[in-house]
C-alpha cells in the first residue's frame, strides 16, 4: 500500500532540504546514487552527511560542482545569478558543523557545462536509471518550475533556458527528490502551507521581492497557501515550491494519525529559526473513506482532437481521472460533459488548464466521498520478466492489476499482443501473491 507523507515547512522548503529529509526518513541512498550515476550530465558529485542544526542531528544533501563550491544556493544562482540577501552572502558553507571528508560520500565528477532547455532536460530524465513513476514525478516537477520561470521572463516553456551551472544543481535536486519519493512509495503528499520570509534579494538584475518571481508564479498557479513570517530572507526556493506544486495531493492532515517515521533535512542558510524541513510518514486512524473533488463542465464547440489534448494536460497535471460523456445541451445542441476527478490541492491548477484550453466559461465543483480498497504497488517476477502490479485488498476482496507500462514494455520487446500478455501476467501474479 502507498504511504502518506506530511511535510512540515515551518522553515520553508528547498530542493536539497527535501532530498535530505527523505534520505533521513529512510529512502535508499544506494538507489539514489545508482540513479544519479546514470545521468548523462557532467560536472557534479553528490554528498550525503550529518550536520547540527539548533543542536539537532539532521541529514544534509549537497550537489558539489566542479568549480570548487560545495553548494551553490541552487535555485537563486540558476534563476538570477550571484546573490546577496540583506547584506549576507551564501556560499554553501553556513552549516553549524563542517563536514569532514571521512563522513562524506561522493560519486562521479566530470568536466564541462552547457545551457539546457526543457527539451534537453526531458532527455536527461528519459535516459536516467529510474522507474517510470519516478521519471513521471520529475517531469511534473520540472514542468511546474519551467512554466513559472518562463512566465517570469516572458518566454514559453519550450524556449526558456536554464543557467548553465544552476541547471545541473536543479536537475540533480529534482531527480533525487523523485527517486526518493518513489523509493519510499509515497502516494499521498500533505503540505498544509509554506512559511516564507520577507524583504528582498539582491541579484545581478537588481533587487527582487520575496517571494521571488518564480515562487510567486508557482504558488499562484498551484494554489499553495503561504504564511509570511518575520524572517528577513528567503525561506522558499523555486525548486522546493515546484516539488510541492507538482506532487501535493492534500492540504489537510487527518484528525488523528500515527507517526511511523521522521526525517530531518538541513537547509544551507542561517536565520533566526533553524533551517530544517521535517518529513513525517503518517498512518491515518480509521480511514475508510477518501474525499475527492469532481470538476464538471459542458462543452459544445471544441474539436475531438482538442479535447484529447485537454485530457493529456489534465492527467499530466495530476488529475486522478478524466472522462467525457456525450450530452444534449440547450436547444438540443450535441456536446460533451468534461468530468475531472482530483484532490483538493489540484483544483486551482486543473481549472486553469480547463479555462485556457477549452471554450467553457464555467466549471462546477462537487465534493465527493468514496469508499476505497487498500492499494499497494508490487514488483512480481513472471515468465515475461519483472512486472509492476497494483494489489487492491480488503478483508473480503483481493485483486491484482498489472501496470500498463510494464505490460506494454513486454509487448514491444517480444512483439506480442497486449491482451495475451496482460491475461497471462495477471494469472501468474494471482498465483504468486494469493496462493498459499
Amino acid at each position: 500500500m502507498g504511504k502518506s507523507l506530511y511535510l512540515e515547512c515551518e522553515s520553508g522548503i528547498s530542493g536539497d532540504m527535501t532530498v535530505a529529509a527523505l534520505l533521513d526518513l529512510g529512502a535508499d541512498e544506494t538507489v539514489l546514487r545508482k540513479a544519479m550515476d546514470s545521468l548523462p550530465v557532467k560536472g557534479f558529485s553528490i554528498r550525503v552527511s550529518r550536520v547540527k542544526k539548533a543542536g539537532l542531528d539532521v541529514c544534509d544533501f549537497d550537489v558539489c560542482l566542479d568549480d570548487g563550491h560545495e553548494n551553490h544556493d541552487h535555485d537563486m544562482k540558476w534563476l538570477y545569478g550571484e546573490q546577496n540577501e540583506d547584506g549576507h552572502r551564501y556560499d554553501g558553507h553556513s552549516h553549524e558543523n563542517h563536514v569532514h571528508d571521512d563522513h562524506a560520500h561522493e560519486i562521479h565528477s566530470h568536466d564541462g557545462h552547457a545551457h539546457r532547455g526543457m527539451r534537453e532536460i526531458l532527455d536527461i530524465i528519459e535516459q536516467a536509471d529510474m522507474t517510470v513513476r519516478a521519471k513521471d514525478m520529475a517531469v511534473r516537477i520540472f514542468t511546474v518550475l519551467g512554466e513559472a520561470e518562463a512566465k517570469a521572463h516572458g518566454a514559453s516553456l519550450e524556449t526558456v533556458h536554464f543557467h548553465e551551472v544552476g541547471a545541473v544543481d536543479s536537475v540533480v535536486d529534482i531527480l533525487s527528490a523523485a527517486v526518493c519519493l518513489d523509493n519510499l512509495d509515497v502516494t499521498e503528499l500533505i503540505v498544509p502551507y509554506l512559511c516564507e520570509g520577507q524583504g528582498s534579494i539582491r541579484c545581478q538584475h537588481g533587487l527582487l521581492p520575496i517571494p521571488v518571481p518564480a515562487v510567486t508564479n508557482i504558488v499562484q498557479a498551484c494554489g499553495i497557501p503561504i504564511r509570511q513570517t518575520d524572517i528577513r530572507g528567503e525561506l522558499v526556493t523555486p525548486t522546493g515550491a515546484a516539488v510541492v506544486g507538482a506532487l501535493c495531493t492534500g492540504r489537510r492532515l487527518p484528525e488523528s494519525y500515527r507517526i511511523l517515521a521522521v526525517g530531518l533535512g538541513a537547509g544551507k542558510r542561517e536565520y533566526e529559526r533553524p533551517g530544517i524541513l521535517r518529513a513525517m510518514m503518517i498512518d491515518p486512524f480509521g480511514r475508510t473513506e477518501d474525499t475527492v473533488y469532481k470538476l464538471e463542465s459542458n462543452i459544445d464547440d471544441c474539436t475531438g482532437e482538442g479535447l484529447g489534448y485537454v485530457m493529456e494536460r489534465l492527467f499530466a497535471a495530476g488529475a486522478r481521472d478524466v472522462h467525457y460523456t456525450p450530452v444534449y445541451m440547450k436547444k438540443n445542441r450535441p456536446g460533451y460533459q468534461l468530468n475531472v476527478v482530483c484532490d483538493e490541492a489540484r483544483i486551482s491548477e486543473l481549472e486553469q488548464i480547463i479555462f485556457r484550453e477549452t471554450t467553457t466559461i464555467g466549471i462546477r465543483r462537487i465534493r465527493m466521498e468514496r469508499a476505497v480498497l487498500e492499494r499497494e504497488r508490487r514488483t512480481v517476477a513472471t515468465s515475461f520478466g519483472d512486472i509492476e502490479v497494483k494489489v487492491c485488498s480488503s478483508p473480503d476482496v483481493r485483486k491484482v492489476y498489472p501496470e500498463y507500462e510494464s505490460v506494454a514494455a513486454v509487448c514491444r520487446r517480444e512483439n506480442l499482443p497486449f491482451d495475451r500478455v496482460y491475461t497471462a501476467v495477471r494469472a501468474e501474479c494471482r498465483d504468486k501473491l494469493f496462493t498459499s
